[in-house]
């Protein structure tokens, strides 16, 4: 008995398979290209993005550094300068002020239209916020006139800066947006050259040329009932006369650190 290979039975072979392959089509061809190329540029993306970060960390870093060594000339001049100053039987008297950190802390009950559209100006809506004004012969006028219902003085550079980095949030979109990441910053004052949290904060403490976009870009900062909380005898009587309205000048840094 003979047996037949399958092979010959059915007529399978190399060239004929080749023959009877179907063919791809033209839009499946289309779509896979289409699909590589996004891929492509996907990968390409994740890739620049991730260059752009560690780029943008080490800018962040070399600001920093360079804004504590400004921070540390300026503390060693004014040092230098009171003790020149002793040494030659007079007083130094350092530059007047440019920043003011304002927190309410008096709801809306008795307050005049005139207060009240000061401090809408002033993004002081609810109590026990918070924001920084430019300080000016208009500014200081606005001021007289709700001492009452506020109480403000002259921030440290130190507590600035820990305003900004525990209460801070930016204002993206009309949305209020927590400052966790330098992005944050740089998407919303990028424009201008602000582009991490030590830029933020140089040009708050220094009121430079973009004081107004900086301020702007932050959202009014919400601070807590004080630890030990205020009086009711005294929150209506200056703080010049043992109360806690008005100005406190750079006792606001302790007041700003039970807040906190």
């Amino acid at each position: 008995m003979v047996f037949t290979p399958l092979k010959n039975i059915f007529g399978g072979n190399k060239k004929d398979d080749k023959k009877m392959a179907v063919k791809v089509p033209e839009s499946v061809l289309k779509k896979q290209a289409t699909q590589a190329k996004i891929a492509d540029q996907a990968k390409q993306a994740s890739y620049d993005a991730k260059q752009k970060k560690r780029q943008d960390k080490k800018d962040a870093i070399a600001a920093a550094e360079k804004y504590a060594a400004e921070y540390k000339a300026a503390d060693e001049a004014a040092i230098a300068n009171r003790r020149e100053a002793k040494a030659q039987g007079g007083f130094f008297v350092p530059a007047q002020p440019k920043v003011a950190l304002i927190i309410r802390i008096r709801g809306t009950i008795g307050v005049s239209p005139k207060a009240k559209k000061i401090m809408q100006l002033f993004r002081l809506r609810q109590i026990h916020n918070a924001s920084f004004v430019k300080l000016n012969e208009s500014t200081v006028r606005m001021l007289r006139l709700i001492e009452p219902y506020v109480t403000y003085g002259y921030p440290s550079r130190s507590t600035i800066e820990k305003l900004i980095l525990k209460r801070g949030f930016g204002k993206l979109n009309k949305q209020r947006i927590p400052i966790a990441d330098n992005s944050v910053i740089e998407e919303g004052v990028g424009s201008v050259g602000i582009k991490c949290c030590a830029d933020l904060i140089h040009e708050i403490c220094t009121v430079g040329p973009h004081f107004k976009e900086a301020n702007n870009f932050l959202w009014p900062f919400k601070l807590t009932s004080p630890r030990g909380g205020f009086s009711n005898k005294t929150k209506l009587v200056h703080f010049l006369e043992g109360g806690e309205a008005g100005n406190r000048g750079e006792e606001i840094n302790k007041l700003v650190k039970r807040m906190i």
